[in-house]
């Protein structure tokens, strides 16, 4: 078939190289110069299968308010009235329930640990792909007795998926990783997850669409898709903007991977995903002593951030933003993430040459992604990844490539597909 995927980020790319793999006529189009420059570029770098869970968990509500409080507050919310925001805090408020969390994260665990499965077999067969891949494990900072609490909770899931774990005291988790001694932060406790790992998602992207470019498969960059167009129930075309000139491209069937711009696309036809932007802020900091820097990847629960060594760069990301699609890269944000970096670990980073970044999240309120067919024959989903979307894109690119090729599944597909939320055409 003729396979037209909207995006060239990590999640268009996988599903690209699927589809590709499976026979198909591939052609990729983004709206950016190249592949993973939107929301794959500056994220966390964390693989994390053990970590992979949704926002929505008991206490968050609490814990969001109080943070949206303080001077520097880890999490911020815009005061302008939206009522698609307002619509998806009140769907997200409502899974913020134990008996929810557990089923939601037991969800994003199913396709997180089918992802890097998925990642280590194409790894394998496409030669040279680099992208600062390790796999050491991660460690989870915890310094609350209701942080410590919901990973005790969390790590029952992680049984079920036979993830090994530890829990350990602050005296362990320094011995294992040794970076954070010199740290002052208050942290007492963390939850080891030794399967994880750890790459930067951008060069990935570049590396993998440079390979399967070179086997047949069509990029087109400066592309941006503003209209799907349907009769009778089908997909008949895609119109976009290309060099500002309007075009229409056919095809026997599209996959809609556009991260945060899917629900305004989707909407052209009807369709409606609870797709809100979560907005993240990164530094990528020079390492300067590789001795002192973490060997691991790091999670510190608290203040909500990750710190990934990529090679000689230290990725720090976090923040919470709902603020809409505003990509303003505010120098306050950074500057908190430097600082809470410097807590943790003050010795072998340049702070000095730190690159700051700005990206948005397609975050949906239950957490896990939005896969596979739509009520609109030829039209396909790999949308709403939030935060996991680099852990997950290996697993939900070969998940979709699946469906459009009429495959059955290798994971069940239960919960993690638009018909969760009723989606339904009305166009």
């Amino acid at each position: 078939m003729r396979v037209l995927v909207l995006g060239a980020g990590v999640a268009g790319v996988s599903v690209a190289y699927h589809l590709w793999r499976d026979g198909h006529e591939v052609t990729v189009l983004d709206r950016e110069a190249g592949p993973g420059q939107g929301s794959s570029f500056g994220n966390a770098g964390g693989l994390c299968p053990g970590f992979a869970g949704p926002w929505a968990a008991p206490g968050m509500p609490g814990k969001v308010l109080r943070m949206a409080l303080q001077r520097h507050a880890p999490v911020r919310f815009s005061v302008r009235p939206d009522v698609e925001r307002l619509l998806w805090v009140a769907k997200w408020l409502d899974q913020c329930k134990a008996a929810r969390f557990r089923i939601n994260k037991a969800r994003m665990q199913r396709v997180a640990h089918y992802s890097m499965r998925c990642m280590q077999e194409l790894i394998d067969h496409v030669p040279g792909l680099s992208f600062d891949y390790h796999s050491s494990g991660t460690l989870q900072l915890l310094e609350t007795d209701q942080e410590l609490e919901l990973a005790h909770l969390a790590s029952r899931t992680l049984d079920s998926f036979q993830v090994p774990w530890r829990m350990m005291g602050r005296d362990e988790a320094v011995a294992l990783e040794p970076s954070l001694q010199a740290g002052d932060s208050t942290w007492k406790g963390a939850l080891y997850l030794p399967g994880d790992a750890s790459g930067d998602s951008s060069r990935f992207c570049t590396g993998l669409a440079d390979y399967i470019a070179s086997h047949g498969v069509s990029f087109h960059y400066g592309v941006s898709a503003t209209r799907l167009v349907q009769a009778g129930g089908r997909l008949t075309g895609i119109e976009v903007t290309n060099a500002g000139q309007r075009e229409r491209w056919e095809a026997d069937a599209c996959i809609v991977a556009l991260g945060c711009q899917a629900s305004a696309l989707l909407s052209t036809v009807g369709l409606r995903i609870p797709v809100y932007p979560l907005k993240g802020y990164s530094i990528t900091i020079p390492i300067t002593d590789a001795e002192a820097a973490p060997r691991m990847a790091i999670m510190d629960e608290h203040n909500k951030i990750m710190l990934t060594r990529l090679g000689d760069r230290l990725r720090v990301a976090g923040m919470a933003e709902l603020v809409g699609y505003d990509l303003t890269l505010h120098p306050d944000r950074t500057a908190l993430l430097s600082k809470l970096t410097r807590r943790l670990l003050p010795r072998g980073l340049d702070f000095s040459a730190a690159s700051p970044w700005a990206g948005l999240r397609p975050m949906t309120p239950d957490g896990p992604p939005i896969l596979g067919a739509t009520p609109l024959k030829g039209l396909y989903l790999n949308a709403g990844h939030g935060s996991n979307g680099w852990t997950q894109a290996c697993g939900t690119g070969r998940l979709v490539a699946d469906a459009v090729s009429g495959r059955p599944p290798a994971i069940d597909m239960d919960g993690l597909t638009a018909e969760r939320f009723g989606m339904k055409a009305w166009a």
